[in-house]
């Protein structure tokens, strides 16, 4: 007789390199289907004579790689818990710590009566403290875990945040906010533990939306500097601002490792428990199967990013990374000069005037320049909602090239001697397309590189954005005293080859899985080990890697 059953059947189709075949393509199925009843299936003789369908003969033939599971999983409570966490560092540890540098540099300026050169160097050191450790943090993860080199970092840069609240002269400050910078280099390792626990879909659109907690980062610390620098003053401010890392720290303790790391360092159990833990949290089922292990013990080797398929893109993410750094705090600081100013061609004579007068003279940060600042740090959540709009539309490396291109036009504008109102308006737009372009190549980073290596080349391209952020006071509040002009030349022309080398990337990832291994082949050592979920099997029917 034949058997008849109810069958739940998860479909895979794996992502990444291998295009979809063309059935998949017509019918535009999604990665998982649940097909319904199933008829004449072969039957399997039992010892008692029993017949019973071969599907259920051995459920666990098949297998999955990490990739699979996340993908089947999907995006739930797991991953909302995980974006708020994520966003709190982003605020917390990189926004609030880098808005306070054009805060606090006009403040010393006057209180400790500074030249322009030492204001400068308040600022870059603190980038030479991330240029410095950014390698160092993308090793630690890649080597010993991303929550492991997240957790060290957070309370390292705790640490010195609050230490740097009661520095008594100015070459104390000038140590500990370089190794609050040094902890700040290890903050983008959150995006790659973020990346790698998000579906394919929601990938780009998650990781932009951390975007937002950069803007509420640099929101709130401009309304804290509103309250606390009149009465209280920016030691306060320094204490105040270090404060919510300590709730990040304790909140990092609920944060699971990355199920791709402890495949790659051979941890099956460890990796198949995290993944049932996030299929539960989001009340979906976990396939069965055997969850393959890929070894590879060489991980986070500076040699793996200049490799022939990786070379070119690493060396052109270099200069993308830079460029963007170097425009956008560049921009955050001629932001607070411009504004001082009153418009763009009065600066080079208010700068004379200040230089004729006595070195007691200064000028601090009045109401209405903290409202303008103000302003311009929100143009931070239109820069996330356009970025948004058209990084799944025209593709990553287009985000790129566009947000650079439209920043070097507006800075081009300034040339036209406009007023405070359109100055305040051109810095609004500009800033939003940096920072969107910032988001994107954010985005991008962690697609392009596989997991031995995406926590190191996040970490080097990483690096070398602080050394545009490390060079860029010298320009935006030294070289600005010379020349206004030459100064905005700099900024476009720079911009202008960045979109031109976002352009020439070879790699573009858009519909694209994060890989796993950098090997084409996953063949070092295979472990496989059954996972079980009652009900539920896979189907080999999913195109391969």
């Amino acid at each position: 007789n034949p058997c008849f059953c109810i069958l739940r059947v998860v479909k895979f189709r794996r992502t990444g390199e291998s295009s979809r075949s063309d059935e998949d393509v017509i019918s535009g199925e999604h990665e998982i289907q649940i097909e319904g009843v199933r008829t004449e299936l072969e039957p399997v003789e039992l010892e008692d004579g029993a017949a019973v369908p071969k599907e259920f003969a051995n459920p666990t033939d098949d297998t999955f790689m990490v990739e699979d599971a996340v993908e089947a999983i999907g995006f739930g409570k797991f991953q909302w818990k995980l974006s708020v966490i994520t966003g709190l560092a982003w605020a917390s540890n990189y926004a609030m710590e880098m808005m306070i540098l054009s805060i606090l540099a006009p403040q010393l300026h006057c209180e400790w009566r500074l030249p322009s050169w030492q204001v400068a160097l308040l600022t870059s050191v603190v980038f030479v403290g991330m240029m410095s450790s950014s390698t160092l943090w993308g090793n630690i993860s890649d080597q010993y875990g991303r929550k492991t080199g997240l957790k060290i970092s957070v309370l390292w840069t705790l640490y010195y945040g609050i230490l740097s609240g009661f520095a008594p002269v100015y070459s104390w400050i000038l140590v500990l906010r370089g190794l609050v910078g040094f902890g700040i280099g290890g903050v983008p390792q959150s995006v790659t533990l973020y990346a790698e626990f998000l579906p394919m879909k929601a990938r780009a659109k998650c990781i932009l939306l951390i975007e937002v907690f950069w803007a509420i980062g640099t929101v709130f610390e401009v309304l804290l500097a509103v309250l606390v620098m009149p009465t209280l003053g920016w030691r306060w401010l320094l204490i105040l601002s270090a404060l919510p890392l300590l709730l990040f720290a304790v909140l990092c303790f609920w944060l699971p490792e990355s199920a791709r790391y402890d495949v790659l360092s051979g941890n099956q159990e460890k990796a198949i428990a995290t993944l049932k833990r996030i299929a539960t949290e989001n009340g979906a089922p976990m396939p069965l199967g055997k969850l393959i292990i890929s070894r590879q013990e060489d991980r986070g080797k500076m040699k793996d990013l200049f490799t022939p398929h990786f070379r070119w893109t690493t060396l052109l993410l270099w200069f993308i990374w830079f460029s963007n750094a170097f425009s956008y705090y560049g921009l955050v600081l001629l932001t607070t000069e411009f504004f001082q100013a009153g418009d763009v061609c009065s600066i080079s004579s208010r700068r004379k005037e200040v230089k004729a007068k006595c070195s007691l003279t200064c000028e601090y940060l009045t109401e209405e320049d903290y409202t303008d600042l103000l302003w311009t740090t929100l143009s931070e959540f239109p820069g996330v909602l356009v970025t948004l709009w058209i990084i799944d539309r025209i593709g990553r490396k287009k985000t790129m090239a566009l947000s650079f291109f439209v920043f070097s036009f507006c800075s081009l504008l300034l040339f036209l001697c406009v007023g405070r109102n359109v100055l305040t308006v051109l810095l609004f737009i500009a800033r939003a397309f940096i920072s969107g372009g910032f988001q994107a190549a954010y985005v991008y980073t962690p697609e392009v590189y596989p997991t031995a290596t995406r926590a190191l080349g996040l970490g080097t391209c990483s690096g070398m954005a602080r050394v545009g952020a490390l060079i860029t006071p010298f320009i935006a509040q030294v070289m600005l005293e010379s020349s206004v002009y030459l100064t905005l030349v700099v900024y476009s022309g720079c911009c202008l080859l960045a979109a031109v080398a976002s352009c020439f990337l070879p790699i573009e990832t858009k519909g694209r899985g994060l890989q796993e291994s950098s090997h084409r082949e996953w063949g070092q050592e295979m472990v496989g080990r059954g996972s079980h979920s009652p009900g539920v099997t896979r189907s080999n029917s999913g195109s391969q890697e």
